[in-house]
């Protein structure tokens, strides 16, 4: 019994310092990202525009529809059925700029393109690693990350971003569904409402925050897929490894960045 504490000890100890260390690597290769795109902004733009392309080509349709679907189910149905018990269903339009806007647009967003594009990125450069392709570039003098992770940041970035418009507006198209035709709200009252306490902040920092979360998801799937050990097998560990980290960090720091966003403007929490 004795003789097992110690190795237990040090298996705990390697479970709890295994997370840090890849932190710590994810936001390494990310500040080498940084370094890299600002030092010698050149030469990976095609490619960034090939790749923003086939995440738009793939992602379009998923965002459209579950963006759609979430506003007229979620923030739709259910804050209709609320508001209409109330007395208030033209004031639906105020819940549905909280709700979609602010919250499900982003994640959702997020969400579909981690499991899209994040899941192609870690698999392709998990089999570049096994195949060894990486090392032979290494040791040609080419730089792995400006020349095959600097490129997909940067689309996978940018398009996350862009998506959020298509998300934002499905969003809202769902919620209106729900508030006209089905709880027996205005257009016009549903409309006025959402556009009376909407604010230059919600739309700004709502795309800011989904940029963030295309950051950290590229980051988070090129750092799984360089990293992948162990052959197809590992290839497929490293691949589920890289969406759950990627949704666990967006969830964080979603977290911390609504918190400070409504801190520093208190204002958006006064419905008119």
């Amino acid at each position: 019994m004795t003789a097992t504490k110690p190795a237990l000890a040090r298996r705990w100890s390697a479970g709890v310092q295994r997370p840090l260390v890849e932190a710590g690597e994810i936001v390494h290769l990310l500040g080498r990202v940084l370094w890299l795109a600002i030092r010698h902004p050149f030469g990976y733009w095609g490619e960034v525009r090939d790749l923003m392309f086939e995440t738009l080509r793939r992602c379009w349709l998923p965002v459209i529809i579950s963006t759609t679907a979430l506003g007229f189910a979620g923030p739709g149905m259910q804050g209709g059925s609320l508001y209409s018990v109330l007395g208030i269903p033209d004031r639906l339009g105020s819940f549905l700029l909280m709700a979609s806007v602010r919250e499900f647009a982003p994640w959702i967003d997020a969400m579909i393109v981690a499991g899209v594009m994040g899941t192609a990125i870690a698999a392709d450069l998990g089999a570049r690693r096994i195949r060894e392709e990486i090392d032979a570039m290494q040791v040609l003098g080419v730089d792995p990350v400006r020349t095959l992770v600097l490129p997909r940041i940067i689309a996978v970035t940018l398009m996350t971003g862009l998506l959020e418009v298509f998300a934002l507006v499905c969003g809202v198209i769902g919620g209106y569904i729900a508030a006209v035709p089905i709880f027996g709200a205005t257009g016009a009252a549903f409309i006025g409402n959402f556009w009376s306490n909407a604010t230059t902040t919600d739309m700004w920092g709502s795309i800011v925050k989904t940029l963030a979360f295309g950051l950290i998801l590229s980051v988070v799937c090129c750092y799984k897929g360089l990293n992948a050990q162990g052959g197809p097998i590992g290839v497929g560990r490293a691949v589920n490894q890289a969406v759950v980290i990627s949704f666990a960090s967006i969830w964080i720091f979603n977290y911390v960045y609504t918190s400070a966003l409504l801190g520093l403007n208190p204002d958006m929490q006064v419905f008119k």
